[in-house]
């Protein structure tokens, strides 16, 4: 590539200290570029990628310098601040075309190409914005400054990154709970309304929605307005209320214990959405629990029992005919930690755990002693959340953090209580909540 560029160079007749500042093979360690022509026809050539467009003050570089010995070049950011960047890092994530393709924003480089003990051969500051790599190979990189800082090493940029991108911001509750209510019409009509509604989701982990038409089938449109819903063998969308023979047990009039849905499938659905199309005269309150908050309770007063709920692995099963005929089979542990150790997941419901239970025989008893201490403690009043849905009402809450339930309600030969259901994924919801994100910060 480089010697594709220097061709194109020398045929235009152009010539400036930045060409031989990078042929020369020195490190140079703070030279911007004073030709404005030739940095246009490299920026033609080469095409450097930068950020898309973000409201607020641009990221700039002072100084840049090659560190051979460790391996890294090191930048002195304008706002007094450093970042070190490996070069192997480096080199995997050059952004030029025949690197990069920008059009699906993925790589092209491919790992068997990669010289995992790389050095650099050569690295300016082009600008205050940009620096240019000269690797050994002559193949050249320019990267962006706010692409540089967004992905800087240190813990602090790492974890404002992964607050970005996974929103892991957790507001725990009790029986205190104010429960979040946005109109129904707002999320559907304004991308600001759909973002706070999401990532309100997402930290509290349940929200009310309120004036939506009580019509079946609605729920649809509410999850095209983030993208598309979890095919279940339910199907797209269940109707919960009492049913003869029922093949479920929330599709009965008696109390609903507090569960997570569907452990029985080996990814659980992330975000539920319940639409109340006709509520009963009598019962049907619902119950909501802070799952996260009641493990961490669990594990500040027995931890023993914490441990025991997240280390042994428990079967579920669920077997019947809806959509098509099932026979489901999955293991969970009850309380499912992410790499840090933080709870990432509840997977209970009491109606589809098996009585196949692999297991050591030695490890039953504490199991079941550490299982009713956690019931024990969602059901504790302090922990309980008890509010009635009205039609129109569409309650959206996270599936994997919510435990929810029902008190019994008066049932004839009527339908007295009636809720429409569909699931989505977690993966689907945050690539909405990010995708308006980016659209709300650029620049109108």
């Amino acid at each position: 590539m480089w010697s594709i560029l220097t061709k194109h160079i020398l045929k235009h007749k152009v010539h400036c200290g930045f060409v031989t500042a990078l042929l020369n093979g020195q490190k140079s360690r703070n030279l911007p570029v004073r030709c404005p022509l030739l940095w246009r026809r490299w920026q033609h050539t080469i095409k450097a990628v930068q950020e898309p467009p973000m409201c607020g003050p641009s990221a700039e570089i002072q100084h840049v310098e090659a560190m051979d010995t460790e391996r890294f070049i090191r930048i002195f950011w304008k706002d007094g601040s450093q970042s070190l960047y490996p070069f192997v890092w480096l080199r995997d994530n050059c952004q030029c075309p025949r690197c990069f393709l920008q059009s699906a924003k993925a790589r092209k480089f491919a790992i068997e190409d990669l010289n995992v003990n790389t050095g650099v051969k050569n690295v300016i500051l082009s600008n205050t914005r940009q620096i240019s790599v000269l690797w050994p190979d002559e193949h050249i990189s320019e990267f962006e400054a706010d692409w540089l800082k967004k992905r800087c090493f240190s813990k602090e940029s790492r974890a404002e990154m992964q607050e970005e991108l996974f929103l892991p911001e957790c507001q725990y509750w009790g029986s205190d709970l104010q429960i979040p209510v946005m109109s129904y019409e707002k999320v559907l009509s304004s991308d600001e309304s759909a973002l706070k509604w999401i990532t309100t989701l997402k930290k509290v982990g349940i929200v009310l929605l309120d004036g939506a038409p009580v019509a079946q089938g609605e729920l649809i449109t509410l999850g095209k307005r983030i993208g598309f819903m979890r095919l279940t063998f339910y199907g797209y969308t269940w109707q919960v209320q009492d049913k003869k023979d029922a093949n479920n047990v929330a599709y009965t009039s008696e109390k609903l214990s507090l569960h997570t849905d569907y452990p029985a499938l080996q990814y659980p659905p992330g975000v539920q959405f319940l639409h109340c199309l006709k509520q009963a005269e009598v019962g049907g309150e619902s119950e909501v629990v802070d799952g996260f908050h009641v493990c961490n309770q669990l594990k500040e007063h027995d931890p023993e029992a914490f441990h025991i709920l997240s280390s042994v692995l428990v079967d579920f099963t669920d077997t019947g005919v809806d959509y098509c005929d099932f026979a489901l089979q999955s293991k969970h542990s009850i309380i499912e930690l992410d790499d840090n150790g933080q709870v990432l997941r509840i997977n209970f419901n009491n109606a589809t755990r098996d009585s196949v239970f692999d297991t050591p025989i030695k490890q039953v008893q504490p199991f079941y002693a550490a299982l009713k201490k956690l019931v024990s403690l969602m059901n504790e009043p302090t922990n309980v959340f008890c509010y009635r849905m009205k039609p129109g009402h569409i309650v959206t809450f996270d599936n994997w953090r919510i435990l929810h339930g029902r008190r019994s309600y008066q049932s004839d030969e009527h339908v007295s209580r009636h809720l429409e259901g569909s699931y989505l994924d977690w993966d689907v919801v945050l690539s909405r909540m990010r995708s308006l994100a980016q659209s709300l910060r650029a620049p109108k």
